[in-house]
């Protein structure tokens, strides 16, 4: 068996964000105007932007 490759052994953890109101952040996909754009939404308060740090 060879070795496994330097990218399969990282552990890859996914960040989560919150937002002031204390509602988790989730990034979400729109295709409009034939784009795909790329949002932030708080579940909590459904507060919409452009990405999870300008939440603060």
């Amino acid at each position: 068996m060879g070795q496994a490759s330097k990218n399969s052994r990282t552990s890859s953890a996914s960040q989560k964000f919150f937002c002031s109101c204390g509602g988790e952040i989730k990034m979400k996909a729109l295709f409009e105007s034939g784009k795909v754009k790329n949002i932030a939404e708080c579940d909590k308060c459904k507060r919409l932007e452009r990405r999870p740090s300008d939440f603060n």
